[in-house]
């Protein structure tokens, strides 16, 4: 199931390439991923250009010949919809990695025994962190803050701790004297500031509320200090826009830094 992550297009749009961070720069690095997904046997889902969509696996990686095989079933009712277009956007996830490819001159071979899509190594490998992984807790001294209307009272400005992190979306921490928020409440318009260089607005949706004794005990407000309670917000973004996607992954990757480096001190 490929559902908490979206397929993006990976061209760049003229200038500084905004992908660059996130492409396999290394040939090995290209071929070791790739032979981890043939390994594995994990499953690849490939998107066509008209919609056409199947799943695969990779069959076999020949550097030497700089030919892929994937081996598909041969009874799938879209296989000859994606041989047709000759090519298609490959997606699969290694662990909590998700990884993207374009694959290009794909020709299908049939033989007695098995059916497989064949094509030419790809030049390019994309690799993302899946959503809903890597939730980084945010460092106090930043206070990283969300701000937006509340929903019920849009005449109420809130500034609310943001608790953690990740690609998939955002905890909070509402304090016990702001009027409740329930679970499917959507936010417009959330001014995220997470450090000085990383603001972007996001839309979220919010997905459960819950008291934490932990959470309560580093919220940087007032209250939590106090011990007078609050809640934990789980929201999940809705979606984020590319650009703002890449502020926040550059953002987990520098507090992941930061941390390991404050666990070695």
């Amino acid at each position: 199931m490929f559902e908490d992550t979206s397929q993006g297009g990976i061209d760049a749009q003229g200038g500084a390439d905004p992908l660059a961070p996130f492409r396999v720069g290394q040939s090995q690095e290209r071929l070791r991923l790739l032979r981890e997904l043939r390994d594995g046997s994990v499953p690849v889902h490939l998107s066509g250009p008209g919609g056409a969509a199947l799943d695969a696996c990779v069959w076999t990686v020949d550097s030497a010949q700089d030919r892929l095989s994937l081996n598909v079933e041969a009874d799938e009712p879209q296989l000859a919809s994606v041989a047709a277009a000759g090519e298609a956007l490959a997606v699969a996830f290694l662990a909590s990695v998700k990884l993207q490819f374009e694959l290009r001159s794909l020709v299908l071979v049939r033989s007695n025994q098995a059916v497989a899509l064949q094509c030419a190594l790809p030049l390019q490998i994309y690799r993302f962190q899946r959503r809903n992984a890597f939730r980084v807790r945010t460092i106090d001294r930043q206070v990283p803050t969300a701000r937006f209307r509340h929903p019920e009272l849009p005449g109420m400005a809130l500034a609310l701790r943001v608790i953690d992190a990740s690609i998939g979306g955002c905890a909070l921490w509402l304090p016990h004297d702001v009027l409740p928020l329930q679970p499917g409440t959507q936010i417009g318009d959330m001014q995220l500031e997470l450090d000085a260089d990383t603001r972007f607005l996001a839309n979220v949706t919010l997905q459960h509320v819950s008291a934490s004794s932990r959470d309560a005990g580093n919220a940087v407000t007032d209250s939590a200090r106090q011990g007078s309670g609050g809640v934990r917000l789980g929201c999940a973004w809705r979606p984020l826009t590319g650009n703002a996607e890449r502020m926040l992954q550059r953002w987990i990757d520098r507090t992941q830094q930061r941390r390991r480096l404050l666990a070695m001190g």
